[in-house]
């Protein structure tokens, strides 16, 4: 094996029940450079790093992986940790309930008779926190921090590992663009201190930003690496690879003929679940037509999602108030059941935790919110649950085995179909999706956009909660501003740009 390269991978296959994850993938890491791996959502990518880093041990895949030079033999984590080789995966793995520096040495600490000195790894630990720029104290506990600030703590404790091999499952998912950027200044300087790192990214923007190097798989296979200088790379050059196929617009055309007024919110107030005084939404007023798509933007914590979860049923806050008109009629909506009945559906931004159940069946998240229309005598029709969940399987190329596959199993963006599915199936005439796109890539973004398409094509009407402002430009026939719990403005299409939209949440 040669020293240039701190990583190497031979021919590496594996397989799940049902389906090939990998197939003889080939990759080769330099010593000190930001290598991204991107693809599509079930291209194989976090599962390679699963391999490569010993959460499936060696024996549960066929080919070799080679780490500074020598063939790996990883049974678990820690052996992979033991050589300098550390992962951090999309979904953060810390202890909320104990303190940062805790977290930082949870599973390392050495003690002597039995004894941990606490004090030791408090000033341990700020050495850590400096390094990745956090200055909170080493003692705060965790879940008192925003999701920026614990991917610090989660790279701080790579660190504390002493890694050598960085690798990072779509870090900037969950960050607003002040976070992502702060993350990408972070990982370059880890460059200049001779650190290796993978990143696996579907934003292509800070793949072309920060990488050396980028390798493309698709369908399980490695099909291209690039030397971004040399290649004089490009995002339609990647996604050209990861997709099979040029995509030339990413967002599809369509022709928009709103209609009459189907919703209408006047000074919707939302007080804090917790600290009751405090308004969260501060007397919003906003109206949707049949067949449009209307979006919601603004910084993180301007209250977009709360607004929404209010709405769907009270399903967020102490307390709102304020006037709900659907189709013209005021109404109270006390539970999702209720919204549901109103003719309204939710997909949550949070698709894990309040959008699925990860330990059941594709089948079962499709009819959970449809059972009464599935049901005779108050027993499911199991034949008529089987063939709804095959049809949005295909509808909505779910890449699946079947419909008995946990949804667990499944990557990011087929998870999202599922939930679309699930809402598809309630048949409401007004879809609010928060993030609809969130942590999936440019192919299956085109199609989740294509399903928006066609739903307003068909009269129904969409709200759209985005924290990509190219996405809300090229969806939506307007466009809300919101910032500090408040309306700041409405745009229309054709008036709005990246800079108004900013200027707007931020000046006025």
């Amino acid at each position: 094996m040669s020293d240039e390269y701190i990583l190497e991978i031979e021919n590496l296959t594996k397989d799940f029940p049902g389906v090939r994850a990998l197939d003889k993938v080939n990759l080769r890491v330099k010593r000190g450079e930001i290598h991204s791996l991107c693809g599509e959502n079930g291209a194989g990518k976090s599962t390679l790093m699963s391999a490569i880093s010993g959460v499936y041990p060696k024996g549960s895949y066929e080919g070799k992986v080679f780490f500074k030079g020598h063939e790996t033999n990883y049974h678990s984590v820690k052996d992979s940790e033991k050589e300098g080789l550390a992962i951090i995966h999309q979904e953060l793995a810390l202890s909320p309930y104990l303190s940062i520096y805790e977290n930082i040495f949870l599973g390392h600490m050495k003690t002597r008779f039995g004894i941990i000195k606490w004090d030791t790894y408090i000033k341990e630990s700020q050495k850590y926190l400096d390094r990745v720029g956090l200055k909170e104290n080493p003692a705060t506990v965790v879940s008192k921090m925003g999701v920026g600030k614990q991917q610090l703590v989660e790279i701080a404790r790579a660190l504390s590992k002493h890694a050598e091999l960085l690798i990072l499952d779509e870090p900037t998912s969950s960050l607003n663009d002040d976070e992502s950027a702060k993350l990408l200044d972070l990982i370059l300087e880890f460059k200049r201190q001779g650190i290796t790192s993978i990143m696996i990214s579907h934003k292509l923007n800070e793949v072309l930003k920060i990488a050396d190097s980028v390798t493309v798989l698709r369908d399980g296979k490695s099909i291209s690496t690039f030397n971004v200088k040399e290649a004089k790379l490009t995002e339609a050059m990647i996604i050209k690879d990861m997709v099979g196929r040029d995509l030339t617009n990413r967002f599809p055309e369509r022709s928009s003929v709103p209609g009459e007024t189907v919703m209408e919110v006047k000074n919707w107030t939302v007080y804090h679940p917790e600290y009751h005084a405090i308004k969260v939404v501060d007397s919003v007023s906003f109206y949707l037509r049949k067949g449009e798509i209307l979006a919601f933007c603004g910084p993180m914590g301007a209250g977009r999602t709360e607004l929404m979860m209010s709405l769907y049923g009270n399903s967020y806050g102490f307390h709102s108030e304020g006037e709900l008109f659907i189709h013209g009629k005021k109404t109270s909506l006390n539970s999702a059941r209720a919204a549901i009945g109103e003719g309204l559906g939710y997909v949550s931004e949070d698709r894990k935790n309040l959008g699925l159940v990860l330990i059941q069946s594709i089948k079962n998240n499709i009819s959970s919110s449809s059972l009464s229309k599935l049901s005779q005598f108050g027993v499911v029709a199991a034949q008529r649950e089987f063939e709804e969940a095959e049809k949005y399987r295909n509808e909505l190329r779910i890449k699946t085995p079947s419909i008995n596959q946990l949804v667990r199993n499944l990557s990011g963006g087929n998870q999202q179909k599922v939930v679309l599915s699930r809402t598809l199936l309630a048949n409401p005439d007004i879809f609010i999706v928060d993030e609809p796109t969130r942590g999936i890539d440019v192919g299956a973004k085109t199609e989740i956009y294509q399903i928006l398409n066609d739903l307003v094509s068909q009269g129904k009407s969409v709200i759209m909660v985005s924290s990509e402002l190219p996405e809300a430009l090229g969806m939506a026939d307007r466009i809300y501003v919101m910032n500090e719990g408040k309306i700041k403005g409405m745009l229309n299409h054709d008036e709005a740009t990246q800079e108004k939209i900013m200027h707007m949440a931020l000046v006025n």
